[in-house]
C-alpha cells in the first residue's frame, strides 16, 4: 500500500530537508435524501456528487458493512480501534531524525519472506477475477476471505479507520481507492493493493491490471509503471543509495509520455506496516540512507498518463486521484537487501503487459 509512504491516512510529504506530517481523518459520507439526483434506480448513490471530480469516475454507495476478521487472528495494533501505536513514535523518529532503518535479524527475515508469499497469493487470486462487471466490493471480498484462509490479518483494515481489507483503484484512481459498489468496465484498468499482517510482520505489494481489452494509452502507462519498478529494483544492493532509485524512475517515466507522482513513496516495512526509510520516486530528490543487508522495504512508483504530476483527494479522505483526469498505474513489491544484492520478496510470475 501507499504511504506517504504507501498509504495515506497519515502521511509524511519531504519538503526539501522538512519533513511534515499531514493527518487525514475519514470523512462521513453525505446521506441521500429523497428525490436526491446522486440516486440512482438500483439504490446507489455517488455521496459526493457535486465534488469537482477531475475525471469520469466516481463512488458509489452504499459501502457494505465492516468484514469481520475471527478473534483467533493474530492483528497489528491499530485492528481494534484505527490507531497506530508504535508506528507513531518509529515512523516520526526515524524520518525526521534520519534514524537508519531496522536490519532484521535472520528469523525476521524468514516471517517477511512467509507473508510476502501469501500476500503474492492473495493478490493473484484477487486478480483472477478481474472482469468486466464484477464490483471492486466483491475483490474486497475475495481478498478479506483469502487472508482469513491463511491465518492472516488483512492490514489495511481499519488503518487510520480505513474501511476495507484492500485499496482498488480504477483509471485516474493513483491509490487508496475504497471498494464500494462500482461495477468494472471494459476498458477499466484496476491497481489492487493487497497486504498481508501474518506472524507479527506485514507483506505489502500491488499490480495495475487490464479489465478486457484496454486502449493503447492504458498499455503504455501500464507498462511504463513496471518498468519504472524493475529499473529501480535492479541497482539496489548493499551500499545503494535511497535517492538514487527516483534518478533511475523517473527518465522513464518521462520517455514514455509519463510523470512520476511525488506525493507518495515507498517505505520500510517489517513490524510495522510503514516504516523508514522513505522513498520518493522523482529524481533530484533529497532521501536519506543507504542501503545495508537485512534491510527490508518497498518501491512503488506512481506513474501518471501526460505531464501533470499531480494529485487531488476525494471528500473521503482516501481516494487520490490525477490532477487531469488522466489514467495512472503502480507497480509494488517488497525487497529485502541481501550481501550480495536484493531479493523481490513478492516476486510473482512473469506477466504480459
Amino acid at each position: 500500500m501507499t504511504y506517504c509512504h504507501d498509504l495515506p491516512l497519515c502521511s509524511w510529504i519531504l519538503q526539501g530537508q522538512k519533513t511534515h506530517k499531514v493527518v487525514h481523518e475519514l470523512a462521513t459520507p453525505r446521506q441521500p435524501l429523497l428525490n436526491d439526483p446522486s440516486i440512482g434506480k438500483n439504490g446507489t448513490f455517488n455521496p459526493f456528487y457535486q465534488f469537482p471530480f477531475s475525471g469520469s469516475l466516481r463512488p458509489v454507495y452504499p459501502l457494505s458493512p465492516t468484514r469481520v476478521v475471527p478473534d483467533h487472528i493474530p492483528r497489528p495494533d491499530y485492528a481494534e480501534n484505527g490507531r497506530l501505536m508504535g508506528f507513531v513514535h518509529d515512523v516520526k523518529t526515524a524520518v525526521r531524525l534520519g534514524q537508519p532503518p531496522h536490519i532484521l535479524s535472520a528469523e525476521e527475515q524468514q516471517k517477511m519472506r512467509k507473508v510476502c508469499k501469501l500476500a503474492r497469493e492473495v493478490l493473484d487470486l484477487a486478480a483472477s477475477h478481474v472482469r468486466p462487471g464484477i464490483t471492486t466490493d466483491e475483490i474486497d471480498a475475495v481478498v478479506h476471505q483469502a487472508c482469513i484462509d491463511r491465518n492472516s490479518y488483512p492490514s489495511p483494515l481499519n488503518y487510520r479507520h480505513y474501511p476495507k481489507s484492500v485499496c482498488t483503484s480504477i483509471n485516474e484512481a493513483i491509490c487508496h481507492g475504497i471498494p464500494d459498489q462500482r461495477k468494472l468496465q471494459e476498458g477499466d484498468i484496476i491497481n489492487i493493493d493487497v497486504t498481508l499482517y501474518h506472524d507479527g510482520v506485514h507483506g505489502d505489494l500491488n499490480e495495475t491490471y487490464a479489465v478486457g481489452r484496454i486502449d493503447d494509452d492504458a498499455k503504455r502507462v501500464i507498462r511504463t509503471s513496471r518498468a519504472c519498478l524493475d529499473a529501480a529494483i535492479k541497482i539496489c544492493k548493499p551500499g545503494a543509495l535511497f535517492r538514487d532509485l527516483g534518478k533511475i524512475i523517473e527518465p522513464i517515466a518521462r520517455a514514455n509520455g509519463c510523470s512520476v507522482v511525488r506525493t507518495y513513496t515507498g517505505h520500510g516495512i517489517n513490524d510495522l506496516f510503514h516504516a523508514s526509510p522513505n522513498i520518493p520516486h522523482y529524481a533530484r530528490n533529497k532521501a536519506v540512507g543507504t542501503m545495508k543487508a537485512g534491510m527490508a522495504f518497498t518501491i512503488e512508483p506512481m506513474i501518471n498518463l501526460g505531464s501533470n504530476q499531480d494529485e487531488m483527494h476525494w471528500p473521503d479522505n482516501w481516494t487520490a486521484t490525477t490532477g487531469d483526469g488522466k489514467l495512472s498505474a503502480q507497480f509494488e513489491e517488497t525487497l529485502l537487501v541481501t550481501e550480495t544484492g536484493v531479493e523481490i520478496l513478492t516476486a510473482g510470475k512473469p506477466r504480459e503487459l
